[in-house]
């Protein structure tokens, strides 16, 4: 009697079939991660309400189409960022800071910075005050899609080294701890890799054109932002598009600066914090103590917002850097800007 013993043997996966299982599992895993954090997004109504493309809307910013007459005509009065830029200067007591930072470096996060902490807190207020992530484009006042920030960068401390940029996305539900990671991972790319950026060969792309015709090329490129037909592969990589740039003059051992904004592109608002400083502080009961603190600088396009809101805002984002405990978590809820 013949016994059919083919299912009773057990072939061993090859090597091909291994590799394809554990990028099964991954993905899996992956996916599951994904629908875990969507739903923790969900019960805290942190989802970003979707909504429908309208004829105006841009790749990277719908229009708002409910403001009030005075916020819609002023991008006409003040047509270009120059005309319309508001400068406010304020310090920051970094005395407890620098204690938080300490313990935090000896959980893990070892390059954590104040720098971290400064973006932290910016993402969170656009979470809270969303009016601020707006900009200026064609004389119409867009809600930005996402949080960009931008910082240019020396690939070395040398004063040879060339400049390069990098820009950073991130979510109004990040915490301290995803801003950390993902800043980090962009810083890398810029400076530790060795390997040139994506703005770097763009620029270098421009740079093959003829002066003569370069000229020209840029103006071709402001008309095409003005109608928002601007190509977002450009936008993605330009130090010129995005929620807010930030400069560390404290890395080079100076105080802040007040640092202008640029007419070309949509970026609303410059930050900038200096080098640590110490001075003694008079308490109410009478004694005194020494305290640490960096000066912070921010040039803001008061056309997107007016000033009570700004100070509402600045004073959200203070109010994190003092207490960076606060950031540790996601916000109990993201609130959206106007329709």
């Amino acid at each position: 009697m013949m016994v059919d013993v083919a299912e009773e043997v057990s072939v061993s996966p090859t090597k091909r079939e291994k590799k394809a299982l554990k990028k099964k599992q991954k993905a899996a895993m992956k996916a599951a991660m994904e629908q875990e954090k969507q739903k923790r997004r969900e019960e805290k109504g942190s989802v970003k309400k979707k909504r429908r493309w309208h004829f105006g809307d841009r790749a990277d910013g719908r229009k708002l189409r409910t403001l009030e007459p005075a916020a819609r005509i002023s991008p006409y009065i003040m047509h270009v960022r120059s005309d319309s830029q508001n400068h406010f200067e304020d310090e920051i007591d970094i005395t407890e800071i620098e204690n938080y930072l300490r313990e935090k470096r000896k959980e893990g996060m070892k390059n954590l910075g104040i720098l971290h902490i400064i973006i932290a807190a910016y993402v969170r207020a656009v979470s809270q005050r969303p009016a601020i992530n707006r900009f200026i484009a064609g004389n119409k006042v867009y809600a930005r899609k996402n949080i960009e920030v931008v910082m240019t960068i020396k690939k070395k401390l040398s004063t040879t080294s060339p400049d390069t940029t990098m820009k950073c996305i991130f979510e109004p539900t990040d915490t301290i701890a995803d801003v950390y990671e993902k800043w980090n991972a962009e810083a890398l790319k810029a400076v530790g890799t060795g390997e040139e950026t994506a703005f770097d060969n763009t620029a270098k792309l421009l740079n093959y054109i003829p002066g003569f015709l370069l000229k020209y090329t840029i103006k071709f490129l402001r008309l095409l932002d003005y109608y928002g037909m601007l190509p977002r592969a450009l936008t993605k990589v330009s130090p010129f598009h995005g929620s807010m740039v930030i400069t560390s003059m404290g890395s080079l051992g100076i105080g802040p600066i007040y640092h202008h904004l640029y007419d070309f592109g949509n970026l609303p608002v410059f930050l900038c914090y200096g080098k640590k400083y110490s001075k003694i502080v008079f308490k109410e009961d009478g004694s005194f103590e020494k305290r640490y603190f960096v000066g912070f600088r921010a040039v803001t396009d008061e056309r997107i917002c007016d000033g009570y809101y700004y100070a509402s805002a600045f004073k959200t984002v203070m109010r994190y850097i003092k207490d960076p405990t606060i950031l540790e978590t996601p916000p109990e809820q993201v609130l959206e800007d106007i329709d």
